[in-house]
């Protein structure tokens, strides 16, 4: 195996990043009842990320970033990715979450690359607006190929690690398919099933 991509949200990171950023203005319930139903794949991915972008309009750019730089990494994630680079994976993160919290991720444990959305900001706050990479249901195995491409790498070689309703489009260009305390909606389509929060267990398996 050459590549390994990685979910961020609730893979990576414990947690959703849009749950800990609706908390300081009091709509994290209502923000994660939303996610929640996304993962299970009951709700468009599309429509589900701009709803809740939406309602995070007003938020400080300065808060995000605070929210996005403390995050809680879920257990071995730094010594995992540490160990897959010293088998000589190339480790990438494909997430529908967003680049505030994925790239300063990447600087604490060490993969390759991030693709992720980025927050619309006007005049230091959040406008409500989102664009980026990972947008739609579909875009987690439509840039897995294309990073294959790039790399030269086949599906036979590439590892693809999730938790939700939208990692099921990478699933199906990856070989194998690691459902890490998955939805049971991804767990259908996956090859090896870790239900245990310690992402060390994923390198017995690969």
């Amino acid at each position: 195996m050459k590549l390994c991509v990685f979910d961020f949200d609730s893979t990576l990171m414990d947690g959703e990043t849009i749950d800990f950023l609706a908390k300081p203005l009091g709509l994290e319930e209502k923000i994660a009842e939303i996610t929640e139903r996304t993962m299970q794949g009951e709700l468009d991915f599309f429509e589900s990320l701009t709803t809740r972008v939406t309602l995070l309009r007003g938020l400080e750019e300065k808060k995000v970033n605070e929210i996005c730089h403390n995050l809680p990494f879920m257990p071995g994630a730094k010594e995992t990715i540490a160990e897959l680079k010293k088998r000589g994976y190339t480790v990438v993160v494909f997430s529908g979450g967003f680049r505030n919290a994925t790239s300063h991720a990447r600087d604490i444990l060490g993969f390759d690359a991030d693709f992720s959305n980025i927050l619309h900001v006007r005049e230091g706050v959040l406008s409500g607006l989102v664009g980026g990479e990972m947008m739609f249901d579909h875009s987690k195995g439509d840039m897995l190929q294309r990073v294959q491409a790039l790399l030269g790498i086949s599906e036979a070689e590439t590892v693809a690690v999730g938790d939700g309703a939208n990692d099921r489009s990478m699933f199906a260009h990856a070989a194998k398919r690691v459902a890490f305390c998955a939805k049971d909606i991804l767990k259908k389509e996956a090859n090896i099933v870790i239900d245990t929060k310690d992402l060390t267990q994923l390198l017995g398996e690969i």
